[in-house]
């Protein structure tokens, strides 16, 4: 295919389809109500970024959101914008409220095949009664109380009774290191830690008890412990999650200002500790509303899951997916075990109508030949989502021939938006390798390095206006240095997040990987930094260096260099030992692929290793197009990875 050709449309709505969909209806709506014709989805895109405050007004009066706010938006800044004043609003209450008593909300299910329900009616009963425990405890407003736990339903009934009085959820899946976990705890100095004794994954019971021990050691400021059974061991000197949801109490949620902080959730720096970013009831509340129902079609009929971990942001949307009304899947394992079938069977068994995942979980389903519409019943599924990482082309055309005439919506965003900059919409072509549509209310672009922006052309993805779910603060940031410097420091009073993007004449989007160095591993994101901390703890170490790289195939490789001290050498048990040491420290989904010795690592003369143009000439860019020769400490170092990423680059092109 040329380099303009059009790309195969692999999904078409009927002109029947299209009625049928929130988004139209909605479009129709907000026609009548402002006098436009926005039905066709670029259409109402143009609008919405047009006229910022209507739309978001738009979006709180048709949902029903709660709360009267005063303003939409205070001013079109960057960072610093408020939203919704005067508004008072739980996003808790939205949630619990939103289901028919006898309708089911949650499914928890796992790789042994245990099947739990809880009704709407029953969610509800839980949440409130361990919202009046953690008062009974003396939680407070803008406490903190962190979650180390797996992706079950006491993870869920645990967040919202934390959102429910005021207080912030922080949460992690126990597939992190117990340090990782700390990295990222111990910084919001919580009051309340909920883990459990364990989970299942890859097909081997995971007792996590030692692990809580050292998490609880690093964990000074925790004052109450619950535990959840999940093995069936219990937590040693924790209160049973089972009492904690004990009785029926009445459901009392504390409604606050629509900047009141909601969750914490962790960016994957490339130095220092990871950040903890701060969202708010307000703004999380409009924008999940409208990414789920308007563009993912989500209705009270739906069963919705997305393979996900606490850690992962995808988990925060399960919880907005019961804004529907509808009921969630909740997931407990790994998505292949011992195959890539095993979690095409949960779907089959649970009934899944809109089912998310990872293009690493396509790739394997399709190397280990799934056959998925023909090994099991999908008729329920409608609507596929998939995350984590740019989506390659015979991805889709696989999901066409071996799942269904459904379309597959292709999706970018983030831990920091807690939603997503390009996606697909109900009433839009999905053409293959492509993510069909901006959100609505984000003005999306790519722009040049001078700020301008571009049509057919690779840029950096920035968001030029505000929006709602951007986040309130970074946690430890009194003056907002970190923030703006995350964020802002490109291109000022403008978002920059960190992505190459195309966008098309169509309005569609391409994702081209990351233009940063953050570790992007089965739609996992983490910072190079925790690598470092685990791999540079080794005796022999003396610095690594890791990149993870997209490559044009759909591969992603990650490689990690390391420089030894004198008299060693790599032998295969010193492989082992940082793989386990990576696997015990920071996280088993980001064991590197290769390990390599080199004599040292580049780094500019004011000592930052040089993650990113080191990735960006894996990926195919030469070097005089990412690095000045004159910024590098010592340009020997770099002649060793010229060659190593030239190699790379020759191999790819030949699988091709």
């Amino acid at each position: 295919m040329s380099e303009n050709a059009v790309p195969e449309v692999v999904w078409a709505p009927t002109p029947e389809y299209v009625e049928s969909t929130n988004v139209h209806a909605f479009a129709r709506w907000v026609g009548e109500k402002h006098g436009v014709d926005v039905t066709a989805y670029n259409d109402l895109w143009q609008w919405s970024i047009d006229h910022l405050e209507d739309f978001w007004a738009a979006v709180w009066e048709y949902y029903d959101l709660p709360g009267e706010f005063t303003e939409v938006l205070d001013e079109h800044k960057m960072p610093g914008a408020k939203w919704f004043a005067g508004a008072e609003l739980n996003l808790a209450e939205y949630v619990v409220t939103r289901g028919a008593d006898d309708d089911l909300a949650i499914i928890t299910t796992g790789e042994q095949g245990d099947h739990a329900e809880l009704t709407w009616a029953e969610l509800r009963r839980q949440v409130a009664s361990f919202a009046h425990n953690l008062r009974g405890l003396g939680v407070r407003p803008e406490d903190v109380v962190v979650g180390y736990l797996p992706n079950i339903a006491e993870t869920i009934v645990a967040a919202l009774a934390t959102m429910s009085i005021g207080a912030i959820w922080s949460g992690v899946g126990q597939d992190y290191a117990p340090a990782a976990a700390v990295d990222r705890f111990a910084q919001l100095e919580p009051t309340v830690l909920v883990t459990a004794d364990g989970h299942w994954f890859a097909q081997k019971e995971r007792d996590q008890r030692d692990a809580v021990t050292k998490l609880r050691a690093g964990l000074p400021t925790v004052q109450h412990f619950i535990g959840v059974s999940r093995l069936g061991k219990g937590v040693a000197d924790s209160i049973p999650f089972a009492q904690m949801i004990e009785g029926d109490h009445p459901y009392e949620p504390l409604r606050v200002g629509s900047d009141h902080p909601l969750w914490v959730l962790f960016s994957s720096g490339t130095t220092g500790l990871p950040k903890g970013i701060v969202h708010s009831h307000g703004g999380v509340l409009p924008v999940q509303v409208s990414l789920l129902a308007l563009n993912w079609d989500l209705k009270r009929t739906d069963r919705f899951m997305w393979y996900t971990s606490p850690s992962w942001v995808m988990w925060n949307c399960l919880i907005g997916g019961l804004t529907a009304g509808g009921a969630i899947v909740c997931y407990d394992g790994a998505p292949m075990a011992p195959t890539a079938a095993a979690c095409w069977d949960v779907v089959a068994r649970c009934g899944v109508t809109i089912f998310g995942t990872s293009p690493g979980f396509l790739g394997a389903s399709q190397d280990q030949g799934v056959h998925p519409a023909a090994d099991f019943d999908l008729s329920a599924l409608r609507i596929m989502g998939v995350t984590g990482s740019p989506c390659p082309d015979h991805s889709f055309k696989y999901v066409r021939d071996e799942v269904g005439a459904i379309p597959l919506f292709s999706m970018s965003g983030g831990t920091d938006i807690a939603g997503a900059f390009a996606m697909g919409s109900p009433n839009v072509p999905v053409w293959s390798g492509e993510l069909p549509v901006r959100g609505l209310g984000y003005k999306v672009e790519a722009w040049d390095e001078q700020g301008k922006p571009l049509i057919g052309e690779v840029g950096e993805l920035v968001c030029v206006e505000p929006l709602p779910s951007m986040p309130i603060r970074f946690w430890n940031d009194p003056t907002g240095e970190k923030y703006h410097n995350a964020y802002f420091d490109h291109y000022e009073g403008v978002w920059r997040h960190g992505d190459w993007i195309k966008i098309t004449d169509r309005g569609s989007v391409l994702v081209l990987g990351r233009s940063d160095s953050t570790l992007n591993r089965h739609g996992v994101r983490m910072g190079s930094g925790d690598i470092y901390s685990a791999v540079e703890s080794i005796p022999e170490v003396s610095e690594a260096l890791v990149i993870g790289a997209e490559e044009a195939d759909g591969g992603y490789w990650m490689p990690l260099f390391v420089v030894l001290n004198e008299g060693h050498r790599l032998t295969d048990e010193l492989k082992d030992r940082i793989k386990t040491r990576i696997r015990e420290l920071a996280s088993p989904r980001h064991v590197p692929d290769e390990i390599v010795a080199v004599d040292g690592i580049p780094h500019t003369r004011t000592g930052k290793k040089l993650e990113v143009p080191i990735k960006r000439m894996i990926q195919g860019a030469a070097f005089q197009d990412v690095v000045n020769p004159d910024v590098i400490d010592v340009p020997e170092h770099m002649s060793a990875f010229r060659k190593i990423a030239e190699d790379r680059f020759r191999e790819v092109q030949g699988r091709r």
